[in-house]
């Protein structure tokens, strides 16, 4: 859907690329004031930490998604589901601190994602085997702020989250239904609604293309963040880091992944209506799994509420709005009409309903 080429320069077209980051990153301040200025009256102290962080964690997952992501859409998508996702956002249920660590975590990528040889040597040549190795520091580098992170804080008493909070497989349900779950797991997962099927098909891309290296960095944060379900409560403790801030790192890659899908399906050609349908697919089918603890006829979650019922109902309207969108688009691959700036329109729409309603609901319920 996008060729090499065009991601590797579009990171290096500095012309456009300043431009399109200021006007991101006040695009991304304004989001941020609207989302906590009903809460400024109660800020104090270290959280008046939490809008900057989200503004933060935003900025440095639109920059670092500019190393694989051809289009700024795509990137802007990057940013807006890491910074104001339900993780980062959830995170306001704990220290401050935990939130400004979260921010850093793109920014720590960033040296390992421009660095001279992660670029090709000339085109058409891929970096050498010495190359990547020297590599492999720079992205071991947030893993290693983060371990410090916990050791220099624990010697001032400073706990940015809990060290034996328990990170469950129930909490990995926060990407079907993050709206529904808040609350009842350790931390928020999710990348919200219509994003999951921009999440699949960037999955899909980046495996297509062998590029394994980003994959296997989001499988150490995750392995990491469920570190409880194979080390001992005395090994935890001696380690004294918290499980939910390793998961940042898989959380900063699904969105870069969710940047990527919707570069693809923006540019999708004939060759890929099969994924596009597929896509849209995945989003019905979620809409209908929503539709069941809202009609009452499966209960994966015991005690379910009224107000939880209408969440899930919710979510499976946007599930469905979303698959409309992305079935729209599959109906123009199909007759091979580009159109970009309506595939642009469709989408953009679809996902701004989400995201702003969604981010909405979260920052006022973690409050």
């Amino acid at each position: 859907m996008s060729d090499p080429a065009s991601i590797q320069s579009a990171i290096r077209n500095s012309k456009s690329a300043i431009p399109w980051f200021i006007a991101t990153a006040a695009l991304y301040a304004a989001f941020a004031v609207y989302l906590y200025w009903p809460h400024f009256s109660r800020l104090a102290g270290w959280e008046w930490l939490l809008p900057v962080s989200a503004w933060g964690a935003a900025c440095g997952g639109y920059l670092l998604s500019r190393r694989w992501v051809a289009g700024c859409t795509g990137s802007l998508l990057a940013g807006l589901v890491y910074g104001f996702g339900p993780f980062l956002l959830g995170l306001a249920r704990f220290h401050p601190a935990s939130s400004l660590l979260a921010a850093g975590v793109p920014w720590l990528f960033l040296p390992a994602a421009v660095s001279r040889a992660s670029r090709p040597r000339s085109e058409g040549k891929m970096p050498s085997t010495r190359g990547k190795w020297l590599r492999l520091p720079l992205w071991l580098l947030p893993f290693v702020v983060i371990a410090l992170f916990f050791y220099l804080s624990a010697g001032r008493r400073l706990f940015a989250a809990p060290l034996q909070a328990n990170v469950r497989l129930l909490d990995l349900a926060g990407f079907l239904a993050p709206l529904a779950l808040i609350g009842r797991g350790t931390a928020v997962l999710g990348v919200y609604h219509v994003p999951i099927a921009a999440l699949v098909l960037g999955l899909a891309m980046v495996w297509k293309a062998r590029r394994y290296g980003i994959l296997l960095i989001a499988a150490a944060g995750l392995v990491l963040a469920f570190s409880k379900s194979f080390l001992s409560a005395g090994s935890l403790a001696w380690l004294g880091i918290s499980p939910i801030l390793w998961l940042s790192i898989p959380m900063l890659w699904c969105a870069i992944l969710c940047g990527i899908g919707l570069q693809g399906l923006i540019e999708a050609g004939p060759a890929d209506k099969r994924w596009v349908l597929a896509a849209a697919i995945l989003l019905g089918v979620l809409a209908i799994v929503a539709l069941l603890p809202a009609a009452g006829g499966f209960q994966v979650f015991p005690g379910l509420g009224d107000g939880e019922d209408r969440l899930f109902l919710q979510t499976a309207e946007i599930y469905l709005v979303g698959a409309g969108a992305i079935g729209f688009i599959y109906l123009l691959t199909r007759q091979n009409l580009r159109l970009h700036w309506l595939r642009w329109a469709i989408l953009c729409a679809a996902l701004g309903v989400d995201i702003f309603v969604s981010a909405t609901y979260v920052a006022d319920k973690v409050f």
